[in-house]
């Protein structure tokens, strides 16, 4: 389902328009749109597509990290409202950045692909921060879910988790009623789901094999070294 834009404005804040009366009573905030896929859960197979083909850029540009000519690229699809994104980001990523991404190894190019309209919400308000505080930012989200996420104040947890990151009130309705953000969290989305078989979060290509689920760090590892020079 593509989320469009009464869904994503948010109530509670002066100026931003209502959401939906039957998706508010239906708890639409707390729905999984595709089921995530835990660690237990991981499946790997090829891709079809090809790599050059996966590396195309959505109209927002691409957030990345690392040497875009490491000999390893891993591009990873996840929603913020998450859990097993979350602790991807907490557990493994840290461990993955340090050893490989950092080194020149890895390039790690990480894309939106919300599973409900508040995280589509995060991660407009993700691409408003600074350029180099995005990263942070998208840590502090996962880090914080019970805050904004799984709350029954998901508005004002977004509100507090942006001013944190220095968005002012007027940003922050700004970015909310921004129609091109939208729109371009929702083409990588789109195109996620419907040319490369992304079907839950998180789904990682290493080199443009696609594998499923929040693997911990020695299984990563495991599918990294065999790609490096030797």
């Amino acid at each position: 389902m593509t989320v469009s834009r009464r869904y994503v404005l948010m109530t509670g804040v002066a100026g931003v328009a209502t959401l939906s009366a039957g998706a508010a009573a239906a708890g639409f905030f707390g729905n999984r749109a595709v089921p995530a896929t835990g660690a237990g859960d991981a499946a790997v197979t090829l891709v079809t597509e090809t790599p050059m083909k996966l590396m195309v850029a959505g109209p927002l540009g691409e957030q990345t990290l690392g040497d875009p000519n490491a000999p390893v690229t891993i591009v990873e699809y996840a929603s913020m409202t998450c859990s097993h994104c979350a602790h991807f980001h907490k557990e493994t990523y840290p461990q993955l950045k340090e050893k490989y991404i950092d080194t020149g190894k890895v390039y790690f190019v990480f894309r939106e692909f919300p599973l409900d309209p508040v995280a589509t919400a995060a991660f407009m308000l993700a691409r408003c921060v600074p350029e180099d505080q995005y990263f942070p930012f998208v840590s502090a989200l996962f880090e914080n879910q019970d805050v904004w996420a799984f709350t029954n104040d998901r508005i004002g947890g977004l509100t507090k988790m942006g001013k944190q990151a220095g968005l002012t009130e007027e940003k922050f309705k700004e970015c909310l009623t921004n129609q091109e953000l939208l729109d371009g969290v929702n083409w990588v989305k789109d195109r996620g789901a419907k040319e490369f078989d992304v079907t839950s979060t998180p789904t990682f290509f290493i080199n443009g094999e696609i594998v499923r689920g929040a693997l911990p760090f020695e299984e990563f590892e495991e599918k990294i070294t065999p790609l490096l020079p030797s």
